[in-house]
């Protein structure tokens, strides 16, 4: 059965009285210096320029200084701000203590430094309150994002985030950044299946929704590194590396329950395109164009190296002859998605009828070329490219008919 996407109602336009949109969770050990300067901008900084509702909570993951007399003259002080105390420390266990305590119906959470840009805090959070979207980061790695932060950690943020994309095939730029948002509703599924209570909690949640098949939003962000920063590097990027084994494994053996969690979200696949444009066709198109292009590369160089010794006729035919085989192969599997013996035999006999078809197309072309022209290889390449993009159709809609053939 097709399921279909169901969209997520918006937030209420006009919420109800004394009722918050947007919780803002501060997270924070031992930070009673930064703490209330970092709490005082934000209020500021929401009742100027957030349209809705909002509170600030400040979690505080068993600090030992003078942070939790510092957050409650906080919430005695600013209307809207709330206290949340842990006894065991980790970012992850205090962020999912505040985000499953809070009544709002979108969550966020930023570092208590503030080096991102608060004018990107809106733009974070309105895709979630429109429903659009389920989760939304802020990303350092963008184009247009402007960054002012040291080599060092220039150099292991794109590390890690391209280890992600190998390890854990993450299409997300930026798992790092301490800006980020998600909707409630999503929250109070994904969070359960959330083991990592550390530095680790982030790249477990999005990838989660990444396989869950939910829609993460991505905001490129100003942000200027704290030099203050007490983040220990060695033992967080050790903490991540296990983290990154740990998940891997539950993917590879189905020990999440991914099928589970798409069904619920409305993110099972959508149903068929309209009968004028098949299903999978841009797809099969991009992929058939990236092998076609390698396949005329290789065709053009066995052809220059076989036309001296054997002649033009010749090494069109052996050129063309290898490159078909290669190319129904290559399509079967990469463009198509076919695998194993099954119907192998007859895909390669539908690719031998567009070889022929190919060669019949190349061959006249040269045959004309040499009838009409003086030789020259230039002039050889040139009509074997056109005539091969002739083929190539050709060779699409012939391979497309044997590959969705079904007896």
């Amino acid at each position: 059965m097709t399921e279909t996407y169901a969209p997520r109602a918006a937030v209420q336009a006009r919420p109800a009285a004394g009722s918050a949109v947007l919780d803002v969770v501060v997270p924070v050990y031992n930070e009673e210096a930064d703490l209330g300067p970092c709490v005082r901008r934000l209020h500021a900084h929401l009742t100027a320029h957030f349209p809705y509702p909002f509170r600030i909570t400040v979690a505080d993951n068993a600090s030992v200084d003078g942070t939790p007399a510092v957050a409650r003259a906080l919430a005695d002080e600013l209307p809207g701000v709330g206290v949340l105390r842990l006894d065991e420390k980790g970012r992850g266990r205090a962020l999912r203590a505040a985000w499953s305590a809070s009544p709002a119906p979108v969550l966020a959470y930023m570092d208590v430094d503030l080096s991102t840009d608060l004018a990107a805090l809106l733009p974070l959070v309105a895709p979630l309150i429109s429903g659009h979207s389920d989760l939304a980061i802020g990303t350092r790695l963008a184009r247009t994002s402007r960054v002012v932060r040291g080599a060092k950690r220039e150099v292991i943020s794109r590390g890690y985030n391209l280890l992600l994309r190998g390890a854990l095939a993450a299409r997300f730029s930026d798992a790092q950044c301490g800006f980020k948002a998600i909707r409630a509703d999503v929250a109070a599924e994904l969070l359960p299946l959330v083991r990592d209570t550390g530095w680790f909690f982030d790249t477990e949640l999005l990838v989660l929704a990444q396989r869950a098949g939910l829609r993460i939003h991505e905001v490129p962000v100003d942000w200027v590194d704290d030099p203050d920063s007490r983040v220990d590097i060695v033992a967080t990027a050790l903490a991540d590396l296990r983290g990154i084994g740990r998940l891997g494994r539950a993917l590879v053996t189905g020990a999440l329950p991914l099928a589970r969690l798409r069904a619920q979200f409305g993110r099972g696949p959508l149903p068929a395109p309209p009968g004028q444009v098949p299903a999978g066709l841009p797809r099969q198109l991009a992929r058939f164009a990236a092998v076609g292009v390698a396949s005329t590369l290789a065709y053009l160089l066995l052809f220059l190296l076989a036309r001296g010794p054997l002649g033009a006729q010749p090494a069109n035919l052996l050129a063309l002859l290898l490159t078909a085989v290669a190319n129904t192969a290559a399509n079967r599997r990469l463009t198509f998605g076919v695998t194993g013996r099954r119907h192998a035999g007859r895909h390669h006999l539908q690719g031998l009828l567009a070889f022929a078809l190919g060669l019949a197309l190349t061959s006249g072309s040269l045959a004309v070329l040499h009838a009409t022209t003086p030789p020259g290889r230039g002039r050889e390449l040139t009509v074997l490219v056109a005539a091969n993009l002739a083929a190539t159709a050709l060779r699409f809609l012939l391979l497309r008919l044997a590959m969705h053939h079904r007896p």
